[in-house]
């Protein structure tokens, strides 16, 4: 690939990988450092000695790729909150006991079903000064008005540290929030806060009013507020008001990324911006005063849409273009990439981490290297198929790109993408021209209805199309089981087929088929691996009962709640089967005695009547069942107990005192997650 014969491309790789590396293996910081100094007092040397022979190019190379594994090692450690000693994390008593915090509100997120939800800033903990990111968690209903960013709030609560997935296979939304550094969730209702007076009016709180300026101007206008929200989400990256309903629709319609603010929005900023500073003559001076006010605007832009991965992303590349156009330079794309990914890495590292962020790359990587080809394989005469043709080659192509991750992360495949992209197109074309202008005119209040109204007709026909396209869930492939060894596989057999489509070779064409060989021994290894597994697990679901019992690829679930026909595909059980490559046979009724392999289990509900004469291995407890448990304990001398979180907490506290003194391992479900025999 001419792409990876870039020098930057080895030095973007190397940096990408330091930094994952430094994440999961956490060296100390004195190897980075040691590590750094010596690559970078190697480079100096080849440098100062002026003579590259080939053998010494060779090693300089690799000097410099050990000076950016380093660097990227380095930069993560940097830029890791938890390791400023000012952190609260370093502070002992931080999740053990209420504290008064003081806080600051950053930015608001998405409302959950029972809280709204903002990040916040930590200021002081016990009236000494700490640093930190934190989710704050304010129960609805509580508070009548959302809190402003900037505003300082106090309040009387303990911190929670973020906890693990308590389900196999589940999303881990603990260990998200952690690649986000924010360690930490406080939950509150609004008798347990105090509003300050203070505002804390940084760059967050500006652009927090200009927003709200920008919206409650086009609200006075009377803009609908379902398509108002598509809008700013559209025009601003601000998402958390879109209604769950639309939001779904633009999943399975395959359109979820235009309502996130990327390259194809910057773009159209940009083409936008240089057609309004046409009228600056193209001398030395205009033209530098066009580039400044073109890299202003953009930055501005990227405040305002909140500063995401994929913002930044498409900032920074155009605002390069826009640099090379000024130089009079070709403007090479795959140069602007790297560039743009290295920067925007060097400060800001937990990006790596950010779907987002992976998703915009690849696409945007497929979409200049394999978007040409398919271009070239069919050229329309008229104009209307040659623009379709145009917009189909693009859509394929970042749908190829991204379709191994999208299926790693998500499990699904929104089959008629193609048709959604000819329809957004054109819409979305007339939306960002006409948006831009109506958000710079709502800014300073001056909006007139005669441009409102046709931007929320357009709004309105972009979301009456993508809910259309979405009604047809038939072609929405869900729940399709991917793991870590396919996403590998798949990538690399994509990557060695495109190259050997574009300039044939027998040693091009062979390995494609090698790496598509091992694709499908990773597929065949992995169901062989399932077939020869076996799982009991009592699952952590909240006043149920719900065990899986795993053979192969095929499960069973055991209740004996209400379990609805409706929850045989619920988050829980389905991500466990998807997961898994597995199916859900049927539902049985949980019985009292059960046996896994050569291990008896005993089921004691509610009723707490049980044999006395059994004696299991494993003693299950579900629905707070009344038994005196150390006289259970002492007949049948069980290995384990099982509680699951159909259990009264106060009861399972008593069980765990009662099992510590008899030397006997508890479990319970609702503190240490899901229980598994295999």
């Amino acid at each position: 690939m001419k792409v990876l014969q870039f020098p930057l491309a080895k030095i973007t790789l190397a940096f990408i990988l330091g930094i994952v590396s430094t994440y999961y293996w956490n060296p100390a910081l004195t190897f980075l450092i040691v590590g750094l100094s010596l690559s970078l007092l190697l480079l100096s040397s080849f440098f100062i000695s002026k003579v590259l022979t080939p053998n010494k190019s060779l090693f300089f190379s690799i000097a410099v790729c050990f000076a950016a594994y380093f660097l990227g090692g380095f930069s993560l450690f940097l830029n890791t909150d938890s390791n400023q000693k000012s952190n609260y994390l370093h502070f002992s008593t931080a999740f053990n006991n209420l504290h008064e915090i003081t806080i600051v509100i950053r930015e608001k997120l998405k409302s959950s079903k029972n809280n709204d939800r903002y990040i916040a800033l930590i200021q002081n903990i016990d009236k000494e000064s700490y640093t930190g990111k934190i989710v704050l968690n304010i129960a609805k209903d509580s508070l009548n008005t959302t809190l402003k960013t900037g505003s300082y709030i106090k309040v009387q609560e303990k911190l929670y540290k973020n906890s693990a997935t308590t389900n196999p296979n589940q999303f881990d939304y603990g260990n998200y929030l952690d690649k986000k550094q924010l360690y930490a969730q406080v939950y509150t209702t609004s008798s347990g806060i105090q509003i300050g007076t203070k505002i804390k009016k940084d760059l967050w709180y500006y652009t927090d009013q200009l927003r709200s300026t920008i919206k409650t101007n086009l609200e006075k206008n009377n803009f609908n507020s379902k398509e108002l929200n598509v809008a700013i989400a559209l025009l601003m990256g601000q998402k958390q008001e879109v209604s769950p309903d639309v939001m779904q629709d633009y999943q399975y319609a395959g359109a979820i990324h235009i309502l996130s603010v990327s390259g194809l929005h910057v773009g159209y900023l940009m083409l936008f911006l240089t057609f309004l500073l046409k009228p600056i003559p193209n001398t030395k001076k205009g033209a530098i005063t066009k580039l400044v006010i073109l890299i202003l605007i953009l930055t501005a832009f990227a405040i305002l849409a909140g500063l995401s991965p994929s913002v930044l992303r498409s900032v920074v590349m155009f605002s390069f273009v826009a640099i090379g156009y000024h130089l009079r330079r070709t403007v090479n794309i795959y140069h602007t990439l790297l560039v743009s990914a290295f920067l925007i890495l060097l400060f800001q590292p937990y990006f790596i981490f950010d779907v987002g962020f992976q998703l915009s790359y690849l696409a945007l990587f497929f979409i200049v290297w394999l978007q040409p080809t398919i271009a070239n394989a069919f050229k329309p005469k008229t104009k209307i198929i040659k623009n379709c043709w145009t917009i189909l080659s693009v859509s394929f192509a970042a749908q190829l790109g991204t379709l191994p991750l999208s299926l790693y992360y998500f499990h699904q495949f929104p089959s008629l993408f193609f048709i959604t992209n000819l329809i957004v197109a054109p819409l979305l074309t007339y939306i960002m021209i006409l948006g831009i202008i109506v958000l710079f005119l709502a800014a300073f209040a001056i909006a007139h209805p005669l441009l409102i109204k046709p931007l929320e007709w357009g709004i309105y026909a972009l979301n009456y199309s993508i809910h259309y396209v979405a009604s047809f869930e038939q072609f929405l492939i869900k729940d399709i089981p991917f793991n870590y060894l396919l996403l590998i596989t798949s990538y690399a057999s994509i990557i060695a087929l495109i190259m050997g489509l574009k300039k044939p070779t027998f040693q091009r064409i062979a390995v494609a088929f090698t790496f598509l060989i091992a694709f499908q021994s990773m597929l065949l290894y992995t169901k062989w691996q399932i077939q020869n597994e076996q799982e009991w697990i009592v699952l952590n679901s909240k006043k149920n009962s719900i065990i899986l019992e795993r053979q192969g690829d095929q499960a069973v679930v055991l209740t004996n709640d209400n379990f609805k026909k409706t929850e045989y595909s619920n988050t829980i059980i389905q991500s466990y089967l998807v997961a898994n490559f597995s199916q859900l046979v049927t539902k049985k009724k949980l019985p009292n005695l059960l046996y896994f392999n050569s291990t008896k289990i005993l089921m004691i509900d509610s009723s707490g009547i049980y044999n006395v004469k059994l004696k299991p291995d494993v003693v299950l407890l579900t629905h707070s069942p009344k038994i005196n448990l150390d006289r259970l304990l002492s007949e049948m001398e069980p290995k384990v107990v099982v509680a699951d979180n159909s259990n009264y907490l106060n009861l399972q506290k008593q069980w765990e005192r009662t099992c510590a003194k008899r030397k006997i391992p508890f479990h319970a479900t609702a503190e240490k997650g899901f229980y598994k025999l295999n």
